[in-house]
């Protein structure tokens, strides 16, 4: 059967429909409908309008009420020409100049009239394939979801269910409808942040059942792209709180929902930047902290930041060890690091003496049991550790260094005050009181040149000293306690002496040498046999090496007070290196080696006591700051 034939079959077909269209027909005579409906707006409902009650009533049956087209009996042919113009552009169903309702008046008035039959089926097939474009849009685009129904509502009311394609088209509005409605109840679950992304109710499984009814749905697709979407945004703000156990979860959600899409890693990447730039964010916080040592509580606040940090930064993380080793060192150093070497500025201008900043640490203290040479003062040894590290002063204090303090301060020193001093004794090879000694001479009463070590001060006077240092400087200056001497003066080397077990080496300082001589021709009697070191009596600071920790003249040159009383033994002593002190005593600790001690007396535990106004050519001092 051509196409011709079967377009007139079908055209007889429709003459035969004709009497039950016009039943529709008649019932829609009249104008305004008698029983005073109204459109959704309030306005009467006119004939011929395809209507939806609510905005959201797409899915109800819709019914098509013919309008009426009215046409001149007497003139078929000019009604005729009026549905072929309508026809041609599309105007088929929506009032009485429509192509349809035209056919259908022709019919009604003569159902032998073939042509309008033909004209019929045409239409007919121009609305379904109206009704496949609108389809097509109608899983995104309410409009053509309406259109559809209005076409769909045009079929049954001319009875095209009837047909195959009629009901092939109405079933797929029906799908329509359902894919609709899955995707909007979606999509108010997107909006309510019910995601469904385990089940249960939920976005996505609305989504799913869309795409088992469609596979491919456009909408259904951007849907479930829209929870995982979802998900990864609730992973992102997991992980702007800081909960990167979370984040991790919502991304291991979202990757179920579209395995191979690349927006996962894409998530996860940005989850990792924000992890980076709050790890950055708390370590600089933490440094910033930590450079303002004097506030307080900074140091546990920026504890607290690194705790943070430790929690969410992945292992070996680069700025979470940064911040630790930044605390680790302001816990020890404040603002400095070991080995490091800076002056403090002065209130009345110039700085202060050279300092190097000591490692914190431990060390054990004293004399050996079998320690040759040793006295029961020097025991029992025990361990110290100094939890916080210090800085000494990198020589003794000098007769400039010195000066500079009595100019400032006018302070009297009790040699000048007392008139007189030990000195060294040339001819009888002896130390003798000599009057109008003071600090100004050297260990034979002369003139001392400004880079000499300090002689003929009392512990008073070198306690002096500290506290002007202190209030110039705003920093803590005082002499160092015995337990800190003898750690620095020890600088790690456990042996009996500064430097080891075996005699010094060239170079080691200015001890007692076996091949020294004085001006006169004298030699030690006991002495370190083979070792010269060219000097007879003290030399300037800094002439032989400093030791491991940066000190020079530690084993050497003068002895030098400390700040602790003096004690018979350490049994009872304090372990955390602080000075031992009792209120009101008046006899002081010497430690370190001098120009004229004899090796037992440069061993690394020797100490002595001194009366703490007594002055002479053998002891000298240095500074330690608190950091």
């Amino acid at each position: 059967m051509n196409a011709g034939t079967n377009r007139r079959a079908k055209a007889v077909a429709w003459r035969g429909l004709a009497l039950s269209a016009a039943l529709g027909l008649l019932a829609a005579c009249g104008g305004d409908r008698a029983d005073g409906a109204k459109t959704p707006d309030g306005e009467p409902r006119r004939e011929g309008q395809v209507t939806i009650d609510g905005d959201h009533a797409i899915a109800e049956q819709l019914t098509w009420r013919r309008p009426i087209a009215v046409f001149d009996p007497a003139n078929p042919q000019a009604a005729h020409r009026r549905a072929a113009a309508a026809l041609a552009r599309d105007h088929l169903f929506e009032d009485g100049e429509a192509a349809i309702p035209l056919y259908l008046a022709l019919l009604d008035f003569n159902h032998e009239d073939g042509q309008a039959a033909l004209g019929l089926e045409r239409a007919l097939e121009r609305l379904r394939e109206a009704g496949d474009e609108a389809l097509a849009q109608a899983g995104d685009e309410e409009a053509a979801l309406r259109r559809a129904h209005a076409i769909a509502a045009v079929m049954r009311a001319v009875e095209m269910q009837r047909t195959e394609d009629g009901a092939a088209y109405l079933q797929r509005v029906d799908l329509a409808d359902e894919l609709w409605a899955l995707n909007e109840a979606g999509e108010r679950a997107l909006a309510e942040d019910k995601l469904g992304e385990q089940g249960g109710d939920g976005a996505l499984p609305l989504f799913r059942k869309a795409l088992a009814l469609q596979p491919g749905q456009p909408r259904a697709m951007q849907g479930v792209a829209a929870v995982e979407s979802g998900l990864i945004r609730r992973a992102e703000e997991a992980a702007v709180r800081a909960d990167f156990a979370a984040a991790e979860r919502w991304l291991a959600e979202a990757a179920k929902v579209r395995p191979g899409f690349g927006a996962v890693q894409a998530g996860r990447e940005q989850v990792e930047e924000i992890r980076r730039f709050q790890i950055a964010l708390l370590r600089d916080e933490g440094l910033a902290l930590l450079a303002r040592p004097g506030q307080r509580n900074n140091l546990e606040k920026a504890r607290e930041l690194l705790a943070v940090m430790l929690r969410i930064a992945p292992p070996g993380d680069a700025s979470a060890k940064e911040l630790r080793t930044r605390i680790d060192m302001a816990t020890h150093y404040g603002l400095m690091r070991p080995g490091q070497r800076f002056t403090d500025a002065l209130q009345s201008g110039g700085r202060g003496p050279r300092m190097v900043v000591v490692p914190h640490g431990g060390f054990r203290m004293g004399a050996r049991d079998a320690e040759p040479d040793a006295s029961g003062s020097e025991r029992p040894s025990r361990y110290v550790r100094f939890d916080r590290g210090f800085a000494i002063s990198v020589t003794e204090t000098t007769v400039g260094e010195f000066r500079r303090f009595l100019q400032a301060t006018g302070h009297k020193p009790r040699a000048e005050r007392r008139g007189h001093s030990l000195v060294y004794d040339e001819r009888g090879g002896t130390f003798v009181r000599r009057s109008g000694v003071d600090w100004r001479h050297d260990h034979m009463g002369r003139p001392a040149a400004d880079d000499m070590p300090v002689l003929h001060v009392s512990a008073k006077d070198a306690e002096a000293y500290a506290r002007w240092l202190s209030e110039r400087s705003g920093q803590r200056y005082r002499l160092p306690s015995e337990a800190e001497f003898e750690y620095v003066l020890r600088a790690g080397q456990p042996g009996r002496y500064p430097w080891g077990d075996l005699p010094p080496t060239p170079g080691t300082g200015n001890l007692t040498g076996g091949g020294d001589r004085s001006p006169a021709g004298r030699s030690w009697g006991n002495a370190f046999v083979s070792y010269r070191d060219g000097f007879w009596g003290p030399a300037p600071v800094a002439r032989f090496r400093a030791n491991a920790f940066g000190a020079y003249d530690m084993e050497g040159n003068v002895s030098e007070w400390v700040a602790d009383c003096w004690h018979d033994g350490y049994r009872r002593a304090p372990t955390n290196g602080e000075a031992w002190v009792n209120p009101g005593c008046r006899t002081r600790v010497v430690r370190g080696g001098a120009w004229s001690n004899a090796p037992a007396q440069t061993r690394a535990a020797w100490r002595r006591h001194a009366e703490y106004d007594s002055t002479n050519a053998v002891v000298g001092f240095r500074v330690v700051r608190d950091i």
